[in-house]
């Protein structure tokens, strides 16, 4: 009796205890559960016959036929429609493409229903998509085209300007270019909306996309990486669905609506909100773009229940005007990357109870984290199942020699526990790096050898983050050639090429600054002008406005005399960076690019000034 007694006792102060000393302990035990369920999921879709995300659409669509799937500008896309038309999507682009099982189409549109079933179709036929932003022009496009090795684009009638412009390239190289629309009088460019109405929308024997494996390409994303143009990462079946199962982890169940207003050529908006809708079997509205004024007004008229964010869309909703009703709505989980501890605090109060799955991960890399507990501030919490599934581990990182510290043995060392460190993630069968498209060299370049024991490898995130005490992962820094800035990754090496090619600049060295109060960093670059040149306010101001999306070009530009080098004639940017723009400490020239204007002007106090008080946006 005594002995059932003291089992009962202990049972009924158990609770206590693990609140008192692992406070953690259910948040820890419920997200464990999860993520064994979801690898039992994986490991049976890998099986043959490969079951993908394309087999989960379709098995939706016999679900639910009729429950709207993608709600855009006021009008409702069932999942049955969707199917339909990426039927009508394929058998047009079978006909006009001679598309077949294995080829690659780089898809050029904005967010709209068209994408999806476009990919869609394309899947049905076997084939991979490359996403390409529709932000890039010129020598970026062209690059990001041709490194992924497709043979035939698909573009948005908007884009037609952007196609036009690489064009003749295009068709010098061979290239199939479509449009969605209804003509085109452009020679060389096909309208394709006509093919595809008259299609038919029957379904397609899945025979043509047989040798599809969980290894096969399926998409390729591009990412900056740490250096260069734009990379195309491969991203594979296995990937797709490792991705689409966030939401499952963060909590989503097949009830919910989920807002996309993130670009779907992003892995954010298309594998986790996207694909994880598909996954969940879910309605999704989409917008073309982030609006922070229409936000919540949205939330509520389409009942959303699950927001998407990066750090910059959540301090713009941090910064509109506090109304009465700003808790007035249905979302319950945030799922997004980036956000400050600061926006992150002001986002509950103001907003209410949410759960915010803040995350960390990389389109190519084998590592990742996500905030699955209450504590503000964090990526993620350090568990057993994740560290025996994907080795990982932080080394202590030079930053004035931007390289990983080693022992005399030329191996890694570890960083202590507290400690800001280089994330890596070793490189196993079941975390592999897969690498880029077309980029041996930047591949090799992510991959560190010889970090614990000779002959081991890891792939190098560039990404410096710290363990606390507790178990829990921070975000601290981007190492390298590559800063973020308006959530986009921007590859230092590609701007400087351009701001070499205006005729008064001999070198440029490109790095991001902070700015008080807003996400990443803001392109800043110090110059060596030409023998006998004058900065050219309005030309450099033409070039990086022709080749640069906006969120990529420097917005400050720092004259010097000569740029400071490392041992390797690597140029130094530390220094830089902490000098930042203030033109009262700083006494080389300084410019700043005026968009209002479209020229760069001379960085006074007062425009300085007048940035720190937010007068100038940036």
């Amino acid at each position: 009796m005594l002995i059932w007694f003291t089992i009962l006792a202990g049972i009924a102060i158990l609770p206590v205890f693990l609140k008192t000393w692992f406070p953690y302990f259910g948040q820890d035990f419920s997200y464990i559960m999860k993520c064994i369920v979801l690898g039992i999921r994986l490991a049976k879709y890998k099986r043959k016959p490969f079951y993908s995300i394309l087999d989960c659409f379709l098995d939706a669509v016999k679900k639910h036929p009729n429950k709207t799937f993608i709600h855009f500008e006021g009008k409702a896309h069932s999942y049955s429609e969707v199917d339909k038309q990426s039927n009508k999507v394929a058998r047009a682009l079978q006909t006009q493409a001679r598309l077949k099982e294995g080829d690659t189409v780089a898809l050029f549109l904005g967010n709209e229903p068209c994408f999806a079933w476009t990919w869609l179709g394309l899947a049905k036929l076997g084939c991979a998509a490359a996403l390409l932003n529709f932000n890039i022009r010129s020598k970026s496009l062209l690059h990001c085209f041709s490194c992924c090795g497709a043979k035939v684009i698909i573009a948005s009638a908007e884009l037609k300007t952007a196609v036009e412009e690489v064009l003749p390239v295009l068709r010098q190289q061979g290239i199939y270019v479509y449009l969605l629309s209804e003509e085109c009088s452009v020679e060389g460019i096909h309208a394709l909306s006509d093919n595809i109405s008259q299609a038919s929308d029957e379904p397609l024997s899945p025979d043509l996309r047989s040798n599809v494996t969980f290894r096969s390409a399926a998409l390729y994303i591009y990412t900056s990486g740490t250096t260069g143009l734009p990379k195309a990462a491969l991203v594979t079946h296995e990937r797709v669905w490792a991705a689409s199962f966030i939401q499952a982890a963060s909590g989503v169940t097949s009830e919910d609506v989920f807002y996309i207003n993130l670009p779907l050529y992003h892995s954010a908006g298309f594998l986790i909100g996207l694909s994880g809708a598909i996954e969940r079997g879910i309605t999704v509205v989409l917008r073309r773009k982030f609006s922070a004024s229409q936000f919540w007004e949205d939330c509520r008229k389409h009942n959303i229940t699950v927001m998407q964010y990066i750090g910059e869309t959540m301090r713009y909703l941090c910064n509109t005007p506090k109304k009465d009703n700003e808790k007035d709505h249905k979302v319950r989980i945030a799922i997004g990357n980036g956000v400050r501890l600061d926006i992150w605090s002001e986002f509950l109060n103001r907003f209410g109870d949410i759960h915010v799955r803040e995350l960390y991960a990389a389109t190519e890399g084998n590592i990742g984290f996500i905030n699955y507990t209450t504590k503000i501030g964090v990526v993620g919490r350090v568990n057993f199942l994740h560290r025996y599934l994907f080795p990982y581990t932080l080394i202590k990182f030079d930053i004035e020699k931007e390289e990983p510290v080693r022992n005399a043995k030329g191996l890694c060392i570890k960083a202590t526990k507290g400690e800001t460190g280089l994330l890596v993630g070793k490189v196993t069968k079941r975390s592999p790096f897969v690498g880029y498209a077309g980029n041996q060299q930047q591949t090799e370049k992510k991959r560190l050898r010889d970090v614990l024991q000779k002959g081991d490898l890891y792939f190098n995130t560039g990404d410096l983050l710290r363990i606390d005490s507790d178990s829990f992962v921070y975000f601290q820094d981007r190492v390298g050639d590559t800063f973020r800035w308006k959530g986009e990754n921007v590859a230092t090496t590609e701007v400087a090429d351009i701001l070499t090619m205006v005729k008064c600049i001999a070198q440029a060295n490109v790095y991001g600054v902070h700015v008080e109060g807003h996400e990443g960093r803001i392109g800043m670059a110090a110059v060596i002008l030409e023998e006998g040149e004058e900065f050219d306010y309005d030309g450099t101001f033409k070039t990086v406005a022709n080749y640069l999306p906006a969120y990529a070009r420097p917005r400050f530009i720092r004259i010097q005399s000569s740029l400071e080098m490392t041992g390797t004639f690597k140029m130094k940017k530390v220094r830089l960076v902490e000098d930042g723009f203030n033109p009262s400490t700083i006494q080389d020239r300084l410019y700043f690019l005026d968009s209002d204007k479209k020229t760069y002007v001379p960085l006074t106090e007062e425009i300085y000034s007048s940035i720190a008080s937010r007068e100038i946006k940036l």
